[in-house]
């Protein structure tokens, strides 16, 4: 066991949106700090200019503060290895490259882009892997250094061994042997002065004390180098990690943008920042998302305390997992229903504020009861609930007539609610809801049809909470002065 405490990062480059493969890369490493009372830094490495975006750090700390994936040390809190954003470190980098080069296990490259892509295009042309033809390879240290300081445009090219093989280990993989002449002299330190990934990473993993590298497996390839680069610097090595794929849906191919925008027509995304938008909430996406990849009952449902509990890496599997929206509806209508009345008023709030509509608290408390169990998203509650706080319902003339009835008919069995009704000391659902069922037998028939009409008169919709226990809410003044209106409706359609 490593003597160490735990520290784990999350280390995003800030060149998009942040979508739920970045989220779980980001969750599993926060929970094996959680778990094993460690620390999660998070790591901003926007060494990528040309693809950087102005605004994917940001949306990336509020993505992760919406979901509860709260980070110890990073670029807006600090902490005692910053700073936390690789623009900022790179005269360490700058360092530790040239370093490198004295140890003999790099060297300035000196080479222009254009002489190296007629290397690259000759060598396709005899059908050979493009790679580095080694020309600057074995350049003396002080004519390399005599040159950089001159400024000649330069790069610091990692030396790979030509011979031997390199060992390496994933932790849900185990190890894997390659050779090292199948390896290229890679580019460390680029002609701008920033890093690759595969320096920076390297040595930041190092100068934060990093004990574990949970990340895509799209760098399990690059491995290799990675482990080269730690062994000639003499570091531990950090026990690395490559997260399984996610796969489309259909569970063929990986996602991709056109799947993606087909998604959000369906009412899904893979953003996170859309996923919030939707009406999902992170209890449920955090459920969602834990699953795929890790081996546990694909069914448990989990907060985010149970997570850290139970979180094993060593659980964690290389096996693809296809994004299965279904999953996504059930777990967020699960934890839905776990929230508690007080907070999910307070989290559905907002969406009958966006249409206008002033809300009574009070009322908002009473109505959360009638319409959790049919919430599958926050949003659902304008559809089943916004009618609670409009001063006037506008029901569809031809929604008033019950089935299989007339309107004139409907009008009368409206009629005879309303007077049942309106003799009632009070409308609840112990008071009102026996004398019109006995209304229901009286007149032969079903309730669907009598319960319907009133539906319609008093909510204004076909659909809605149960129907007594809305009336209620509603109060019985304008449960009857609804009803008189629909009957009027009724009366002129006849």
């Amino acid at each position: 066991m490593d003597p160490r405490p735990v520290r784990t990062r999350f280390a995003p480059s800030p060149t998009g949106r942040i979508h739920i493969g970045n989220a779980r890369s980001a969750l599993y490493p926060f929970l094996l700090a959680r778990h094993t009372a460690g620390t999660f830094i998070l790591r901003i490495e926007d060494t990528d200019q040309k693809r950087f975006s102005p605004t994917a750090e940001q949306e990336l700390i509020d993505s992760l503060h919406w979901l509860g994936i709260n980070y110890d040390e990073g670029p807006d809190v600090g902490g005692p290895c910053g700073p936390y954003r690789q623009t900022e470190r790179r005269a360490i980098y700058h360092e530790y490259a040239w370093k490198l080069v004295e140890l003999g296990h790099a060297f300035p490259c000196f080479c222009s882009p254009n002489r190296l892509e007629k290397v690259r295009k000759e060598q396709m042309k005899n059908k050979q892997n493009p790679r580095y033809d080694g020309t600057c390879r074995n350049l003396n240290l002080d004519e390399g250094r005599r040159r950089a300081a001159s400024g000649e445009m330069y790069v610091i090219r990692f030396k790979m061994p030509k011979e031997g093989n390199i060992t390496t280990t994933d932790l849900l993989r185990g190890p894997s042997t390659t050779e090292n002449s199948a390896l290229d002299d890679s580019v460390l330190l680029k002609s701008d002065g920033l890093p690759t990934y595969h320096l920076a990473a390297m040595v930041d993993d190092h100068l934060m004390e990093i004990t574990h590298v949970i990340r895509g497996s799209e760098w399990l390839p690059s491995l290799p180098l990675h482990a080269h680069i730690i062994r000639a610097f003499g570091w531990e090595e950090p026990q690395f990690v490559h997260l399984s794929v996610f796969l489309k849906p259909s569970g063929k191919g990986k996602m991709s943008k056109r799947e993606a925008t087909e998604a959000i027509r369906d009412g899904h995304s893979i953003f996170v920042g859309d996923i919030k938008d939707l009406g999902y909430i992170p209890e449920g996406v955090l459920n969602w998302i834990v699953l795929m990849g890790w081996g546990v009952p694909e069914g448990d449902v989990l907060t985010l305390d149970d997570m850290i509990a139970r979180f094993d890496i060593h659980n964690l599997t290389p096996s693809p997992a296809a994004i299965n929206f279904a999953k996504l509806d059930h777990f967020n209508a699960t934890h839905i229903r776990l929230l508690q009345t007080g907070d999910l008023a307070a989290r559905i709030k907002p969406y009958f504020l966006r249409e206008g509509l002033v809300v009574d608290d009070a009322k908002l408390l009473k109505i959360i009861p009638l319409i959790r169990e049919r919430l599958v998203t926050l949003d659902d509650c304008l559809a089943f609930a916004a009618w609670f706080f409009r001063d006037n319902v506008e029901p569809k003339p031809a929604d008033l007539v019950a089935k299989n009835l007339t309107a004139a008919q409907s009008a009368g069995v409206a009629h005879k609610a309303y007077e049942i009704l309106a003799a009632l000391p009070e409308i609840t659902p112990g008071i009102a809801e026996p004398p019109m069922r006995l209304l229901v037998e009286q007149l032969g028939l079903g309730p669907n049809q009598v319960f319907g009409i009133l539906r319609v008169a008093v909510t204004g919709q076909t659909v809605s909470p149960p129907l007594f226990e809305s009336m209620e809410i509603v109060g019985k003044e304008k449960v009857l002065e609804r009803t008189r209106t629909a009957i009027k409706i009724l009366e002129k359609m006849g």
